[in-house]
């Protein structure tokens, strides 16, 4: 047996994950970090670094001995990505993870629109029949990321319509994950739909994005034939292209608006909004 703590985190090595390491390193709570990459993984008082892959059951095996709570970061998009999910679960189940803290995403279901949140539904299914206690954090889109959308002529391009997202910092995620990984006896079995504080279209996102950084940017609502020519470009796969093109279509149903309290319920904290992530972003 490793001797290292119970509390096992993994996607150390990514923003999330690194972020409420940081938080737990903090808050001085021991626990193991699980990295494809050990190398890369940050370093912190009390802590230990296990080599591990999520499909690598020998490894996770060895990885989560004696672990009874465990921080699941959703894997890196590939095609792969829903098979490693559910031999990562199967592998945490038999040794012997009492709790698990998935990220998920939101509004997770067998027919969301979006097509990876059917991946994300199909990961809880498999926790929900693993019988380990659960926590699902579905996230809903990084605020973060709302100037990677833009292009380099100032456009932000797909098919969203007047569609709103309630989008989350990914600070604010890592809060979450932190004060449910040091008292997860409180937070069993439970589902919370993360978001910031306001419901954007991606034309107000645009406006915000033009004011805090000086230069114009506007969005443009393409078709769906559209949206998939423009990113021919790139030359992705099938299902990346579904994916990427499907993150607007999801917005234009409706499927990532509405406002929760989840954050600031579980935090105690207000969660950041869009305008104070830009400006913090230029202090």
């Amino acid at each position: 047996m490793i001797d290292t703590p119970t509390l096992a985190v993994t996607g150390v090595t990514g923003a999330v994950g690194r972020l409420t390491a940081d938080l737990l390193a903090d808050a001085g709570v021991p626990f193991r970090m699980l990295a494809r990459s050990p190398e890369r993984a940050p370093r912190y008082p009390g802590t230990s670094v296990a080599a591990a892959t999520y499909s690598d059951r020998e490894a996770v095996l060895t990885a989560l001995d004696g672990v009874e709570t465990l921080f699941m970061v959703s894997a890196a998009e590939n095609a792969e990505r829903l098979g490693e999910h559910l031999a990562f679960v199967d592998a945490a189940a038999d040794a012997g993870v009492g709790h698990i803290v998935y990220t998920s995403f939101f509004g997770a279901a067998p027919d969301a629109t979006f097509t990876l949140a059917r991946d994300h539904y199909a990961t809880e299914q498999r926790i929900l029949a693993s019988g380990m206690r659960h926590t699902f954090l579905r996230d809903n889109l990084y605020l973060d990321f709302a100037e990677h959308l833009v292009g380099d002529d100032g456009v932000i391009r797909g098919p969203a319509g007047s569609g709103r997202a309630a989008m989350v910092a990914r600070a604010d995620v890592a809060r979450v994950a932190a004060a449910v990984l040091q008292h997860p006896e409180g937070h069993v079995d439970v589902t919370y739909d993360l978001t910031g504080p306001e419901e954007l279209t991606l034309a107000e996102v645009a406006e915000k994005l033009s004011r805090h950084s000086g230069r114009p940017v506007s969005f443009h609502d393409e078709t769906i034939p559209e949206a998939y020519a423009s990113r021919a470009k790139w030359h992705a796969p099938d299902w990346q292209n579904d994916a990427w093109v499907s993150t607007y279509t999801a917005i234009a149903a409706g499927e990532l608006s509405g406002v929760t309290d989840d954050v600031q319920r579980v935090t105690g904290r207000r969660p950041l909004s869009l305008d104070e992530l830009l400006t913090d972003a230029l202090l």
